[in-house]
């Protein structure tokens, strides 16, 4: 059964945090899970002390892993602190723990890497941040250059701003086309950017590479953790 087809008021949807996440790979998709009828939203953390985004704005939790409520929709986010998420034992033993009850098992930007490090993308498809895209495979995932992916109840999203798209789709698998179209209207989601250099197929290739080569030192550290992860898992 999907979710659509559940009573209205029954969709339990968790938000992961923790430090120096990026917030708007949280705040995107928790603007449209808020505005979703039949949903109740958790934000939850190690403590329920503020989480603080790699920005520095401090989120404040709803419940602790351990008093988490049932959860039909597991979600996670990107950002700096993934590399210390893919190593943290309680976040991704909280995630394997409630994977089989979950209906959706999903994530933005590099919150896919988490999963995957929770071994939760073995064989499916997905998606996240184009820097990181081949570290997915290193994790059993079938990396796929889409802005939102879905495979069987695992549906991802791509880089940040791609949280939005995300969310919409949820909100189609929550409460169907009509709300997802509604919500989008009322947040006047029609994205019109100034320039054309919002995905690596679009920008300079001067830009991409110079972004890439800034990103080196941390895409690296990410890649060692991603391969500690796969002789873990024994992939």
């Amino acid at each position: 059964m999907s979710i659509s087809q559940q009573a209205a008021g029954s969709v339990s949807v968790g938000m992961v945090l923790f430090p120096d996440l990026t917030q708007l790979d949280l705040t995107g998709p928790y603007e449209v899970f808020a505005r979703t009828p039949g949903t109740e939203v958790h934000l939850l953390a190690s403590s329920t002390d503020p989480v603080r985004a790699e920005g520095g704005l401090a989120i404040v939790p709803d419940a602790t892993f351990a008093d988490a409520p049932h959860l039909d929709v597991l979600f996670v986010p990107g950002g700096a602190g993934v590399l210390a998420a893919m190593e943290d034992e309680e976040i991704l033993g909280f995630l394997a723990e409630r994977e089989p009850e979950a209906r959706y098992v999903t994530s933005v930007c590099t919150g896919s890497l988490i999963l995957g490090a929770a071994g939760l993308l073995r064989d499916y498809r997905a998606t996240t941040h184009w820097l990181s895209m081949d570290l997915l495979g290193m994790l059993g995932a079938e990396p796929t250059r889409e802005r939102v992916v879905k495979d069987r109840n695992r549906i991802t999203g791509g880089g940040i701003t791609a949280g939005i798209d995300f969310g919409l789709v949820m909100v189609m698998e929550i409460a169907g086309e009509d709300a997802a179209k509604e919500i989008q209207l009322m947040m006047e989601y029609a994205p019109d950017p100034p320039f054309g250099s919002g995905s690596p197929k679009s920008a300079d290739h001067a830009l991409v590479e110079s972004v890439r080569a800034k990103r080196g030192a941390v895409q690296k550290r990410r890649a060692e953790a991603a391969e500690r992860a796969r002789v873990r898992l024994g992939l």
